[in-house]
């Protein structure tokens, strides 16, 4: 956390100096309700550094939760948000802002280089990319969280309501003019990633799910390819009974319709039960979070809700 903070506010200090972004900007690290000392570090930091604030969630309301906290309670003119383990390259900051100053309202940070994870994650990258194409979904290649956005794209945030939260898949939907920069992800500089496998698949589930009805067309396709099958079998199984000795009485039109149709069933439910997961989450329409606590500092004036740029490292301690 110590070194993180005072990397960003480094960063934040330099692109002051060169008039890139205004003397208020700060640094806001979210705490997604963590149990450990993550809160009380950000209140150091707050302490000692004069442009890092925070806001504490109540509890853990899940990554994309804690990025839209951060991004709805600021107030800046623009905001990028990253992950506060420092393996994104926070260089590129100084290039969004270009780009920004440029004309366009979103800045995709995108890796060209992912040597430092594990062979596992960059092959099951590549395949998460090439399913979502497959199944429709607009994504940035090999973008996370890492992004810039100006204040008409955060308003315009505002109005997808849905619970099911998938950023990266919404973000390219609002539309605007936007443009990508390119880095190398280093390793994590210190802790332990918040990413299990077991979340990695359910951020997966989350995108398919909300961004695609590609699975819900997949079942229809096969009710039509079983029900063809079906008519195949039962006309074999007919010829068999009637214009041969083989056929053991019941077997065939016992066995082999049972176990297909009733794996072919409970696959699809699982499906189906997926989707109304989904919209029995939206009908409740429940806040998806709720900021227990925030620190700002003041440089010269209080900059926690008067900021004209910020920066949101996301995470288990994500910062605006």
């Amino acid at each position: 956390m110590a070194e993180s903070s005072r990397q960003f506010e480094n960063l934040l200090l330099r692109l002051i100096q060169l008039g890139k972004i205004a003397p208020a900007s700060q640094v806001v690290f979210v705490d997604d309700g963590s149990r450990d000392k993550t809160w009380a570090l950000i209140e150091e930091e707050s302490e000692k550094r004069a442009h890092v604030a925070g806001i504490k969630l109540s509890r853990n309301r899940g990554h994309q939760n804690a990025v839209l906290a951060g991004l709805l309670w600021s107030s800046a003119d623009i905001v990028i948000t990253i992950d506060a383990d420092l393996q994104d390259d926070i260089n590129v900051i100084e290039t969004m802002v270009d780009k920004y100053l440029q004309g366009n309202e979103i800045v995709y940070g995108v890796r060209n280089d992912r040597s430092s994870d594990s062979m596992f994650k960059r092959n099951s990258a590549v395949f998460f990319y090439k399913l979502l194409a497959w199944f429709g979904v607009d994504l940035i290649h090999n973008h996370a969280d890492f992004r810039l956005m100006s204040r008409r794209i955060i308003d315009a945030l505002r109005e997808y309501k849905e619970v099911n939260l998938y950023l990266r898949g919404i973000v390219p939907l609002i539309g605007f003019k936007a443009t990508t920069v390119e880095y190398v992800r280093k390793e994590r500089f210190a802790g332990e990633t918040k990413y299990p496998l077991k979340k990695m698949l359910k951020l997966a589930g989350e995108a398919i799910t909300s961004f695609s009805t590609v699975p819900l067309q997949m079942i229809t396709m096969l009710g039509f390819i079983v029900f063809a099958l079906s008519l195949l079998v039962g006309a074999w199984v007919i010829w068999t009974a009637l214009f041969t000795d083989r056929a053991v009485p019941g077997w065939a039109s016992t066995v082999f319709p049972l176990t297909l149709l009733g794996g072919i069933q409970l696959l699809c439910l699982g499906v189906i039960g997926a989707y109304m997961g989904k919209i029995y989450g939206e009908t409740k329409s429940r806040p998806r979070y709720f900021i227990e606590r925030t620190v700002t500092s003041s440089p010269g004036q209080d900059v926690g809700r008067t900021t004209r740029a910020s920066r949101v490292p996301d995470g288990e301690c994500s910062s605006l």
